[in-house]
C-alpha cells in the first residue's frame, strides 16, 4: 500500500476529527424528527461546526494556505497558489432525515490543478483518498486496498449513479430525458444523495459511472481526483475536460465513457426538441 504523503495525512486527520463531531450529531437527529422545530436548524449548526473543526486542523498543518469552504466561502492565505477545498457535510438532506449516507470531502488544489482528495464516510468509517501519481485507496476497519474503476464494457451490465435536481432547480425536465435514456440502456440507476460518495464509489468500482448537473466545486473536487487516480475518466456531460467548475460531470471507466456521452447527448437533443414543440404551442 502506498504511504500517505504529509499533506494527505493532514487532510485525513481533519476529516476524521470533523467526522467524529458529525457522527455524534447524527446520533441526535432521530430524536429531532418528531420535534416541532425539526432537525433543519440542528443540521445547519452541525455542518458549520464540522467546517470549523476542519479549517482549524488544516491551518495547523498549513497555516498560510488559502481555503475555499462551502459555508464560510474563500479565506485567502498568504499562499494563494496552494488551496484546500472543503465540503464539511455532503449529503445534508440524508443527514437531517436520519439516513446514514453522507461524507466529508476535502481536496488540495495547487496552482489551479487538483492534486489530492479525501472523502470520509464517518458512519461506515471508510476513508477514500487519492493523490496525483500515488493512486486511489480505501482504508477501513475491514481492509486497506487500492481502488480501481470497474471493468464492465457494456452499458446493459452497468449500474449508474446520479443526482436528481431538487425543488427550485430549473433542470428537472432535461434531467428526466437523461434519466429515461440511461434507464433504458443500463442495468440500473441509483440516487444516493451525496456526490462525493458517488464519485468515491465509481473509483472503488461499486458504481460503473455517475453523472449530474449544477453542482459546486466542493461537491466534486476530491471525487474527481479519486476517479482519475483509480483509472477512470472524468469530463463534463458534453465531453469537455474541465468538470471542476461543477456545471456538469460524467465519471466512468474508460470503456463506458463514450457510450454514456452519446446517451446523454441524445437525451439533450430529445429534451430540446420537446421544449421547442411546447414553445410553438403557446
Amino acid at each position: 500500500m502506498a504511504q500517505r504523503s504529509a499533506i494527505v495525512n493532514v487532510m485525513v486527520k481533519a476529516a476524521q476529527k470533523a467526522g467524529r463531531s458529525l457522527a455524534r450529531d447524527f446520533g441526535e437527529v432521530e430524536h429531532l424528527q418528531v420535534s416541532k422545530k425539526g432537525p433543519g436548524d440542528f443540521a445547519s449548526k452541525a455542518d458549520k461546526r464540522a467546517e470549523q473543526l476542519i479549517i482549524e486542523e488544516l491551518l495547523k498543518g498549513r497555516p498560510d494556505w488559502t481555503i475555499i469552504a462551502e459555508e464560510s466561502g474563500v479565506t485567502k492565505g498568504a499562499d494563494e497558489e496552494n488551496c484546500f477545498i472543503i465540503d464539511p457535510l455532503d449529503g445534508t438532506t440524508n443527514f437531517l432525515h436520519g439516513i446514514p449516507h453522507f461524507a466529508i470531502s476535502l481536496a488540495y488544489q495547487k496552482e489551479g490543478k487538483l492534486v489530492a482528495g479525501v472523502v470520509y464516510d464517518p458512519i461506515k468509517d471508510e476513508i477514500f483518498w487519492a493523490e496525483q501519481g500515488a493512486g486511489a485507496w480505501l482504508e477501513s476497519q475491514r481492509a486497506k486496498t487500492r481502488l480501481r474503476v470497474a471493468v464492465r464494457r457494456d452499458l446493459d451490465e452497468a449500474v449508474m449513479a446520479t443526482g436528481i435536481p431538487h425543488i427550485g432547480r430549473p433542470a428537472q425536465r432535461p434531467f428526466l430525458a437523461e434519466l429515461f435514456s440511461v434507464m433504458t440502456r443500463c442495468a440500473g440507476v441509483r440516487r444516493m444523495g451525496a456526490a462525493s460518495l458517488d464519485l468515491a464509489y465509481v473509483a472503488a468500482g461499486r458504481f460503473d459511472g455517475y453523472w449530474e448537473t449544477s453542482l459546486q466545486t466542493w461537491d466534486i473536487a476530491a471525487g474527481i481526483v479519486l476517479v482519475r487516480e483509480a483509472g477512470g475518466y472524468v469530463t463534463r456531460k458534453d465531453g469537455r475536460t474541465n468538470p471542476e467548475d461543477g456545471k456538469s460531470i460524467l465519471a466512468t471507466n474508460p470503456d463506458l465513457h463514450l457510450a454514456m456521452l452519446q446517451v446523454l447527448k441524445a437525451a439533450s437533443k430529445t429534451s430540446e426538441a420537446a421544449a421547442a414543440r411546447a414553445a410553438e404551442k403557446k
